[in-house]
């Protein structure tokens, strides 16, 4: 019995450590004096702070993760969260809601909305959080909104990342939150076919982004960006896009367009877990031109 009593506390104190270390590990970035971005536990998370309530934008992986969000906030200002504003349906985007209060306004792009209603209604691992579903669904661009005094313009060109991809721009500020239409630690977009995503419409999508009036861009996964940054990795993209567009007329087989743009076959997913494993750019273009 003493032996169980302390492996009980031992796995116990673990438990504590780990959820002490995971606090460190979400970071604070303050971009003005009511705009911060939280990196750690997912995507990145925006925290703009209103005349009296408080707007998030995407809410990371876990409700745990979701947790962290909310006391971050509470640190920030004790103003309440009201607005949360999600880029799109990935989950390590959405299922930090689990954590946040319940009455919120949430707002999506209408693809957005119908992969976590989809999502929810399978349910299982990774499924959104069915009691938080967005409850304002926008289906043309730009939307111009003011949410608690702060002006916003979200926007939606095409499909891109996925199906419901949503930008938002402040243009007082100057400031944009680009989602995973911008993910700055990967060299290459990642595209979600499953969900409709596409390549044209990542190069349409992120030429949008490039033309706002900001140098500074919080992208979905990665450290801020600069106009300078966004402009490479469009140029770039289009460019290598051109290139496998070009493989392909030409013939060349999947394997060949690979090992002429140095693109990799999908890596299994790690660990055994189910993860993502993203098809490279090269697959992406094969898969929309219906080759194999």
């Amino acid at each position: 019995m003493r032996y169980l009593r302390f492996i009980l506390i031992f796995t116990a104190l673990g438990a504590m450590a780990l959820a002490q270390g995971q606090q460190q590990d979400l970071m604070v970035h303050k971009l003005k004096d009511n705009v911060y971005w939280l990196e750690g536990g997912g995507g990145n998370t925006g925290v703009i702070i209103g005349n009296n309530g408080v707007i998030i934008i995407d809410a990371k992986t876990t409700a745990a993760a979701g947790k962290q969000i909310v006391d971050e906030v509470a640190k920030l200002t004790p103003k309440p969260i009201t607005h949360v504003l999600l880029t799109h349906s990935d989950g390590d985007h959405v299922n930090g809601l689990a954590s946040f209060p319940k009455g919120l306004t949430i707002v999506a792009e209408e693809g957005c909305a119908k992969e976590m209603k989809d999502s929810a209604s399978k349910g299982g691992r990774g499924a959104a959080p069915a009691d938080y579903l967005p409850t304002m669904v926008i289906s043309k661009s730009p939307d111009n909104v003011t949410f608690d005094g702060v002006k916003l313009r979200l926007l939606h060109w095409v499909p891109a990342h996925t199906s419901g991809d949503m930008v938002i721009y402040l243009p007082t500020e100057k400031i944009v939150f680009t989602g995973d239409i911008i993910a700055a630690n990967r060299p290459d977009p990642i595209i979600h076919p499953e969900k409709g995503g596409s390549s044209a419409g990542w190069v349409t999508t992120a030429k949008g982004i490039e033309a706002l009036d900001s140098n500074e861009f919080v992208p979905g996964h990665g450290d801020l960006q600069s106009k300078a940054d966004i402009q490479k990795r469009v140029n770039d993209t289009a460019a290598k896009r051109d290139k496998i567009e070009a493989l392909l007329k030409e013939g060349k087989t999947l394997d060949e367009a690979r090992a002429a743009t140095g693109d990799a076959p999908p890596p299994a997913a790690k660990g055994g877990r189910g993860g993502p494993a993203f098809p490279s750019l090269t697959d992406i273009v094969y898969q929309e031109n219906g080759k194999k």
